[in-house]
């Protein structure tokens, strides 16, 4: 589970260098120090502290879906039985241990969640659909929509 500490001030150095690394961490603190204007060294303890206070979450490598064969791409909805926040809970932490599901978010509306949900093709889907959603007491109902065209997939916050 993503840990929401206190809000960060950042001032407008701390925002450029989060800016640069949105784009890419494999700049070097020399290439991000010549952006923004600060020395190496300088760069290189910013980061390390907005690392530090968790203002830089993670750094992974973000791969194309076409390479590793993960082609379709699902949004599903889900209504989980009412009543009581265990079922809320765990649900939650079920659907942490599912590879397939990229992301996760309890909302408010007509669902509890929406999930964002990865498969080699719907015969995949059909087989996660299965264990994660019919062999779960605590769901009431879920509807799939399937991605045709993913017009813009963005990770980057606007700083």
């Amino acid at each position: 589970m993503i840990n929401i500490g206190a809000y960060m001030d950042l001032d407008g150095f701390d925002r450029s260098i989060l800016r640069c690394l949105q784009q890419s961490t494999r700049f070097t603190s020399e290439q991000i120090a010549e952006k923004v204007g600060l020395s190496a060294t300088a760069c290189q303890r910013r980061i390390k502290r907005l690392r530090d206070t968790g203002a830089i979450v993670r750094e992974v490598a973000i791969l194309s879906p076409d390479a590793v064969e993960n082609r379709l791409t699902l949004l599903v909805q889900i209504v989980v039985k009412r009543g009581r926040s265990d079922v809320i809970d765990a649900f939650k932490r079920d659907m942490m241990t599912y590879a397939e599901v990229q992301q996760c978010y309890y909302v408010t509306g007509a669902f509890d969640f929406i999930l964002i949900v990865t498969a080699r093709d719907i015969v995949e889907y059909e087989h996660f659909t299965r264990r994660a959603f019919f062999d779960n007491p605590a769901i009431h109902e879920f509807n799939t929509t399937v991605v045709m065209e993913q017009v813009k997939v963005g990770l980057e916050y606007p700083l």
